[in-house]
């Protein structure tokens, strides 16, 4: 199902709670909820912050698939930037060291289990996937 939400970091409360209610309509496993919702959150705010000539909403899709959920987020109307590139972070370097940027996708590459970008006539489509991890028995 797609949905559109206004370029505006107060869309944000709207965006959980919509994913709250997919998860619900679709039977996605509720444990997969945080990380999605960071997920989604960490790129809407890019896209937000540094698209800022854009002037279209930004749409959400999220699909079940086996075991997870697939979200894609699209931005239309902007320049290439490809998130699914892993990042460098040191993240054991001193807080007074470290670069300002590129924390919040070195989180999200930690998270999800994939990522993926497509780039195609100013549209920026931003994929990303998570599974349940079943523990061995």
């Amino acid at each position: 199902m797609t949905t559109t939400y206004p370029r505006n970091l107060a869309a944000l409360e709207e965006i959980v709670a919509d994913t709250a209610r997919q998860f619900a309509a679709f039977g996605i496993d509720d444990s997969l909820r945080d990380t999605v919702d960071l997920a989604i959150e960490e790129l809407f705010v890019n896209m937000v912050k540094y698209n800022r000539g854009a002037a279209h909403d930004i749409a959400l899709d999220i699909h079940p698939i086996d075991n997870g959920v697939e979200v894609s987020l699209t931005d239309f109307d902007v320049d290439r930037f490809d998130p699914s590139q892993p990042v460098t972070v040191d993240i054991d370097a001193p807080l007074a060291e470290r670069e300002p940027r590129g924390l919040g996708l070195y989180l999200i590459h930690k998270m999800v289990d994939s990522i993926q970008y497509e780039y195609r006539n100013r549209q920026s489509r931003i994929t990303i996937t998570k599974r349940v991890e079943h523990a061995d028995v």
